[in-house]
């Protein structure tokens, strides 16, 4: 750093230039009075195709692809950048103004779900399906999904905002997160030696939560960051994330709520996808 910064007594907000300026302030609630959009499936899905809210489309679409037809969902695209996730609908499902939000209109009685980790969690019990349904192996898959909503922050808002989004590049935290994102390859490729899958030898929400975070990451995300990481050096992540990517339920959860097919509310909405690359089941890495 050229500059060094000595904080005040007391902190005061001011503008923070880069991508997210123009949404980010110190308070919470809504910024706008607009309701939410609602369709008939029993699920109601407000997000946007980040890896947050590609953890929920693709297990929507492994338990579509399992034969659970009541898990049908509409998937309505919450654009960040533009603040809809401070209309007050959309805070009403999740005060913390943060994707993805889900209404379970399923009964008689419609309820929110909010943070990723949650609903995951949510979905899986209430179809019992990818999770285990006595420990030790439950209490497996809950400890490597909670670890992985424990590490996002310090690959996203982390790694991934000093390295592409600040409005400056500085050593320090560039260095202090890419230590943090190699540490969490780390622990997941040691594991991954010993197992098929996070949990054990059979694919679990701990997978789902995980997958869209490394998998973007092993393939290039920001801005190509696999190669000022070497994660090619994490061979049983790549092989993990490989399998993962050709799923027939990945290659459609990767879609939903992205510039591909914002909206989604039926299986034929995939047909409508123009570019048919996109369901290629070896997913290329990003452009340099």
């Amino acid at each position: 750093m050229s500059d060094t910064y000595t904080p005040p007594k007391v902190w005061q907000p001011a503008e923070s230039g880069g991508q997210f300026a123009s949404v980010n302030r110190p308070t919470a609630g809504a910024r706008e009075q607009k309701e939410l959009p609602r369709g008939e499936h029993p699920f109601q899905l407000y997000s946007l195709g980040t890896p947050n809210g590609v953890k929920v489309t693709i297990m929507f679409e492994e338990l579509l692809e399992a034969g659970f037809s009541e898990a049908e969902y509409d998937a309505w695209m919450i654009k960040i950048f533009e603040g809809d996730q401070f209309w007050s609908g959309f805070v009403e499902l999740n005060p913390n103004s943060k994707i993805p939000a889900l209404l379970d209109q399923s009964g008689d009685t419609p309820f929110r779900v909010f943070e990723s980790g949650a609903i995951l969690q949510h979905l899986a019990e209430k179809f019992d399906y990818l999770l285990p349904r006595v420990n030790p192996a439950r209490a497996e898959v809950l400890s490597w999904l909670n670890w992985q909503v424990g590490t996002a922050p310090f690959i996203g808002g982390g790694f991934g905002h000093f390295y592409v989004y600040a409005p400056e590049r500085y050593r320090y935290p560039i260095d202090r997160y890419a230590m943090e994102t190699r540490r969490i390859f780390d622990v997941a490729d040691q594991q991954l030696a010993k197992t098929r899958f996070l949990a054990g030898d059979d694919l679990s929400i701990a997978d789902i939560a995980a997958y869209p975070w490394l998998g973007n990451l092993y393939h290039g995300a920001y801005n190509r960051c696999d190669i000022f990481l070497s994660l090619d050096e994490y061979e049983h992540v790549g092989r993990w994330v490989k399998e993962i990517d050709a799923r027939p339920a990945a290659i459609r959860g990767r879609l939903v709520n992205t510039q591909a097919m914002e909206e989604r509310h039926s299986a034929a909405d995939f047909d409508k996808v123009e570019d048919r690359s996109l369901f290629d089941p070896v997913r290329k890495r990003a452009d340099v």
